[in-house]
């Protein structure tokens, strides 16, 4: 498969959304864990979230999948929306943020290497560089933000969401081919939810007990970061392989940092702007578009000409 699919303005527009989105999630995550477990924070959001979709499915009359596809799509469902989200928010009450922000900055790379093995993506040696070179700033925005670091065996859970997300991201594709991009979407989030159901326990003496901001957080959460967030990545995901839109993904702590500058007045030091710089650079030379000498077909490497 050609990995070098066009970065265009509106892919770009949907990955940034996400991104906002889900920079905005861990801080309300945190805030919702206050009241409700990690299973109740991760079956609300994914249940919000596949009532928006199943508005605008009813509004814009999107067909779903065919039924061939509901059970490969069921899977994912649960692998990349519960098990990610209940291993993460159990892995946040336990392990450190620094620790989890650096952790879950292994999803791109993951992402590559499944993209490589399931859908034969061609990963150029530019791309593994700029993905290292990516994770390396990020790692430094990390520590020079003074998030505390410290790698236990709860950390592991942060691993299976990274797995997880990964397999969602790279499984997704070959039915956007097939199906409404809308359609699926809504089909695997509403897989998730019922697959956290088990993990609800006592949601509704905990909504009755909890104060007002906290249940806000749980629709902030299904709203922003569930429906809008994984319907902008999808659409980046229906427009550009998983392995170039999923190295964005190195952009969240930096956005985090920004966040904080603007919202909360906490200004990054020397060593997380650098850090950020790196990040970016590295993201930019990951997506960077190999010039073609005339003649030579975009998919053959110089190497490979005779």
């Amino acid at each position: 498969m050609d990995t070098t699919e066009r970065l265009d303005g509106r892919t770009l527009l949907f990955i940034s959304m996400a991104l906002l989105t889900w920079s905005s999630a861990y801080a309300a995550i945190a805030y919702a864990l206050a009241s409700f477990t990690p299973g109740e924070v991760a079956f609300a959001r994914l249940t919000i979230g596949t009532l928006c979709f199943a508005v605008l499915v009813l509004v814009r009359r999107v067909p779903l999948p065919a039924r061939r596809d509901w059970p490969a799509l069921a899977v994912l469902g649960v692998l990349g929306l519960t098990v990610y989200h209940v291993c993460l928010n159990y892995a946040e009450t336990r392990i450190a943020s620094g620790t989890a922000s650096i952790l879950i900055s292994l999803a791109p790379a993951a992402t590559a290497a499944v993209s490589a093995v399931w859908l034969r993506e061609r990963l150029s040696a530019r791309m593994l560089t700029g993905l290292g070179v990516a994770l390396a700033g990020v790692v430094l925005v990390v520590l020079a933000s003074g998030k505390q670091v410290k790698f236990e065996p709860m950390a592991a859970l942060v691993l299976v969401s990274v797995l997880a997300s990964a397999i969602f991201f790279v499984g997704l594709k070959p039915f956007f081919a097939r199906s409404s991009m809308i359609g699926v979407t809504a089909f695997t989030l509403f897989a998730g939810a019922l697959g956290a159901l088990p993990f609800t326990g006592g949601i509704g003496a905990a909504l009755h007990a909890a104060p007002w901001s906290h249940v806000a957080a749980l629709l902030w959460l299904g709203i922003a970061p569930t429906f809008i967030g994984y319907m902008a990545w999808s659409a980046a995901l229906h427009r550009a392989s998983a392995s170039q839109v999923s190295s964005f993904i190195y952009f969240s702590p930096p956005i985090a940092v920004l966040i904080g500058w603007l919202w909360l007045g906490e200004r990054p030091g020397l060593l997380t702007l650098v850090g950020g710089a790196i990040t970016v650079a590295g993201v930019a030379l990951a997506n960077m578009r190999r010039r073609v000498t005339p003649g030579m077909s975009p998919a053959c490497d110089p190497c490979e000409q005779t």
